[in-house]
């Protein structure tokens, strides 16, 4: 069973990093990503407690970080001329691999505050930033980074 359930997992990875890397959280849990699985592989770069996080001293620097990939992305959909036509919320998970690449980026919105042109140019546009963006720090271990 172990053995299955290790394979299965392999399987969907390995299919998953074929495609795209950020993705709406329905279309992973499509492909049979789940975040479950994710933060079993994936640590949180930072924690309450201290031993279950990567960064363990330098919990300002990670933020500080942080803070500076999603400014990142905002003049990056600023340059590009995205315009949100309205207040949009959202959600998003990052997973970042040991040398500070993005492995995962998934993301949601509230239903309806994008239309479709929207959502297909948002996820245009992270793609492309994902896949060049380099985080300034880099960990021991696979580390995961959210926001709720």
């Amino acid at each position: 069973m172990k053995t299955l359930l290790i394979f299965l997992i392999s399987f969907a990875f390995c299919c998953f990093s074929f495609s795209q890397k950020a993705v709406h959280f329905n279309v992973a849990k499509n492909t049979g990503i789940r975040t479950s699985q994710l933060d079993s592989i994936y640590l949180s770069g930072i924690h309450a407690d201290t031993s279950l996080a990567v960064f363990k001293t330098n919990a300002e620097e990670y933020i500080a970080a942080y803070q500076k990939l999603l400014q990142d992305f905002g003049k990056h959909l600023k340059a590009n001329n995205f315009i949100w036509e309205k207040a949009t919320k959202g959600f998003n998970r990052i997973y970042f691999n040991k040398e500070g690449k993005i492995d995962y980026f998934l993301y949601s919105f509230r239903a309806d505050q994008l239309t479709t042109e929207q959502e297909k140019r948002f996820y245009d546009l992270l793609n492309k930033f994902v896949s060049a963006y380099q985080f300034p720090l880099k960990a021991k271990l696979i580390l995961l980074s959210a926001v709720r």
